[in-house]
């Protein structure tokens, strides 16, 4: 079992900036690859950015160069480093561990970017 649990979330101005932790705890030495997703009211939920422990990252187009993805193995840590924050950005943010035969989430954490 692997646990996450999100956290950074807030409301913030369009231009501005937010980093969103994810705290994982359990069995982590299982976990090959983190993602973020988001879900915006009414849609599905999509995929954000993601890292595998190799550190090789990839994003969705519409954050690239906005969003970067990392972790920090010492603490346990993924995070999410938004800048360039747009309305269009607002959601609930969830992490997300795979491990094999296994995919966990944590509770989201909500991110509202005014106009």
């Amino acid at each position: 079992q692997v646990q996450l649990v999100e956290s950074g979330g807030g409301l913030v101005q369009a231009g501005g900036s937010l980093r969103l932790s994810c705290a994982a705890s359990g069995n982590i030495f299982s976990v090959y690859f983190m993602a973020w997703y988001r879900q915006a009211p009414g849609k599905q939920r999509d995929l954000v950015a993601t890292i595998t422990n190799g550190g090789t990252t990839n994003y969705a187009d519409s954050v690239k160069g906005r969003f970067a993805i990392s972790r920090d193995n010492a603490k346990n840590t993924l995070y999410l480093q938004m800048n360039s924050l747009k309305p269009e950005d607002t959601a609930v943010y969830y992490c997300n561990a795979v491990t094999p035969g296994m995919s966990y989430w944590g509770q989201g954490t909500q991110v509202t970017v005014s106009s």
